[in-house]
């Protein structure tokens, strides 16, 4: 029954960012664009895993700064230089996945269109 609980709540967490969390929205949104074309130009086997990957890691990234995003505001909701730091910080992992998938998708989209 523990398990079917975390499972309850994982799809509750994932219908909390996609209906509520404006960058999450963008980013599946994204997502979805980037299959349909997928499909149309016939990605192969290993070309698929790392678009997936590529989403998947921009996806994880953008909810776990959001999840920390939210616990600052709630322990500290006043403006504070150290929350907005690690808040900084925090946005600098989406960044950097946003960065890999961006590499990784002309890696894979530029010969195709050329």
């Amino acid at each position: 029954m523990g398990r079917v609980k975390s499972i309850q709540y994982a799809l509750k967490g994932l219908w909390i960012l996609l209906t509520t969390e404006h960058s999450i929205i963008i980013q599946f949104f994204i997502a979805v664009i980037l299959t349909i074309i997928g499909f149309i130009v016939q990605l192969s086997a290993i070309e698929w895993m790392l678009q997936l990957l590529a989403i998947g890691l921009v996806m994880v990234a953008e909810a776990l700064n959001t999840a920390v995003e939210k616990l600052t505001d709630y322990i500290h909701p006043e403006y504070d230089k150290k929350i907005g730091l690690i808040k900084d910080i925090s946005a600098g992992g989406p960044a950097i996945a946003a960065i890999i998938a961006i590499i990784i998708g002309c890696i894979i989209y530029i010969p195709k269109f050329s």
